[in-house]
C-alpha cells in the first residue's frame, strides 16, 4: 500500500458526505490519501499533532473541511507549510454556510488557505490533484484526460440543444 500523499480531514463525522467526494476523486486518479476526523475545537491536541507531523509522514497536500465557525483549515495552515485546501461545509449549526465560507476565506496575511465553494469536496480533490500534478507526469496526464472529458460532456450537450433548434 502506497503512503498517502493527501490528507483529508474534517471537523466531525457529519462532514463525511461532502468530504467523501474528495476521496472518490482521488481514488479515481489513483492518488493515495488518508481520511479522518480532526476537530479544531474538540480535539485541539490531535489537530496540532496531525498538522505538525503531516509533512514528515509524506503528505503533500491537506484538504480540511469544516462547518460553522470552520477554524480547522486555518489552524492547520498555521501549523504546516503544506498547501491546505479548505472546504466550507453547510452544517446544521451554520448560518446558511456563510459563516463557514468566511471563516476559511478570510485568512490573515501569511496563513493562506485555498478555499473551494461551499460543500465543494470534489473540487478540493481536483485542486489537490492539480497541485500534485505539477511534479508528477502520470498524474498530469490523468488530470488532462479528466479535463478533456468535461469538455466532451459540454460539447455533447451543445449538439443536443442545437439539434432541437434551441440556439
Amino acid at each position: 500500500m502506497q503512503k498517502p500523499l493527501v490528507g483529508i480531514i474534517m471537523g466531525s463525522q457529519s462532514d463525511l458526505k461532502v468530504m467523501r467526494e474528495a476521496a472518490v476523486f482521488l481514488e479515481e486518479m489513483k492518488i493515495p490519501f488518508e481520511l479522518t476526523v480532526v476537530s479544531a475545537h474538540r480535539t485541539p491536541k490531535r489537530m496540532m499533532d496531525y498538522a505538525t507531523s503531516a509533512q514528515s509522514r509524506g503528505l503533500k497536500v491537506i484538504i480540511a473541511g469544516a462547518g460553522g465557525a470552520a477554524h480547522l483549515p486555518g489552524m492547520v495552515a498555521s501549523l504546516t507549510s503544506l498547501p491546505v485546501i479548505g472546504v466550507p461545509i453547510k452544517s446544521s449549526n451554520s448560518i446558511d454556510g456563510w459563516d463557514s465560507v468566511l471563516s476559511i476565506l478570510q485568512m490573515p496575511s501569511g496563513v493562506p488557505v485555498a478555499t473551494v465553494a461551499l460543500d465543494g469536496g470534489k473540487n478540493a480533490g481536483i485542486l489537490a490533484t492539480q497541485i500534485l500534478a505539477t511534479h508528477n507526469k502520470l498524474t498530469a496526464r490523468k488530470l488532462k484526460h479528466f479535463k478533456t472529458s468535461l469538455q466532451k460532456i459540454v460539447d455533447k450537450s451543445i449538439r443536443e440543444i442545437e439539434k432541437k433548434g434551441w440556439k
